[in-house]
């Protein structure tokens, strides 16, 4: 018996090192993805073997990112539970998980996919695996915003491995996910300034004051509405979406200038950092909703 309740612990330990809630997300934009980029079922073979590939990269990405911040998660409360600083798993044993769903993911995007979906794939793995987390995170306080390309791309791999192709839609896909990134993050970097600033990770609110990162939020979520406006306007999507986006749009907005408001308030920054995770899936299910609506009413 206590062997199994030992392999049951170890199993949610390399549970937890994939980031499960994050990849959800990820492979929920993906497969937004792939039903937007055709009128009709995208088919049951690209769909499966995409979101299987797709999710395995960034589980394996995820637990990258685990081993190579190991030595600064142990101080920050944050993260500090989490199974490598704890020592329930060793480095080794992590690295060898994170390179084994690596490779089966490329396996399955190359030949049960295309190749243009694993060679996509591979080069977000490497920006958020390796540039992000090993060069930018620690070099310079715009890094959420270089390094957020690497984490827009899920819905234009989902797209492509539907259609073997990069269009503008897609492309649109990834600069909502790329705008709203920095303000999500930067709201949790407000809430753990004195965290980040302990182990030397140059968050914006760290180098340049919770004031400016404050406005830089606003600013970022006022272009987030804009951006959002945009399917509505080039005919991807209809009044279902542009409504949805709009109600988003003024929450997310409350948010930030309540943010403004309340500088002392450090719940607001946390309550816009939950939000923003909420505003994301919400709109990608607004886009999927209004696709098929869009499709029926023109039957």
């Amino acid at each position: 018996m206590s062997v199994n309740i030992q392999t049951l612990t170890d199993w949610r330990d390399y549970y937890e090192l994939t980031k499960p809630r994050v990849v959800m997300l990820i492979v929920f934009t993906a497969i937004v993805g792939m039903f937007l980029a055709v009128p009709g079922w995208p088919g049951a073979s690209g769909m499966l073997f995409g979101t299987i590939g797709i999710g395995l990269a960034a589980s394996g990405a995820a637990v990258f990112n685990h081993i190579l911040d190991a030595r600064i998660d142990i101080h920050m409360l944050r993260t500090r539970g989490r199974p490598l600083p704890q020592g329930r798993i060793s480095e080794r044993k992590a690295l060898t998980f994170a390179a084994l769903i690596c490779l089966l993911s490329m396996l399955i995007l190359w030949f049960l996919v295309n190749p243009l979906t694993a060679v996509l794939t591979f080069l977000s793995l490497i920006g958020y695996a390796v540039i992000y987390t090993v060069f930018l995170k620690r070099a310079t306080p715009q890094n959420i915003v270089i390094g957020g390309a690497a984490g827009a791309a899920p819905p234009v791999l989902g797209w492509v491995a539907i259609t073997n192709d990069i269009t503008s839609s897609a492309l649109l896909l990834f600069l909502i996910i790329f705008i709203w990134t920095p303000p999500h993050f930067w709201a949790l970097a407000i809430a753990r300034k004195e965290e980040y600033a302990k182990v030397g990770i140059p968050m914006l609110p760290v180098t340049h004051g919770e004031d400016y990162t404050r406005l830089n939020i606003l600013l970022y979520t006022i272009l987030l509405t804009v951006i959002t406006v945009i399917p509505y306007l080039t005919g991807m999507s209809g009044l279902i979406y542009l409504v949805t986006a709009l109600i988003l749009d003024g929450f997310f907005l409350y948010h930030a200038i309540q943010m403004m408001r309340n500088p002392d308030d450090l719940e607001w920054a946390m309550r816009t950092f939950k939000f923003s995770i909420s505003y994301l899936g919400l709109l990608f299910g607004a886009l999927l909703v209004d696709h098929y609506f869009l499709i029926q009413i023109s039957l």
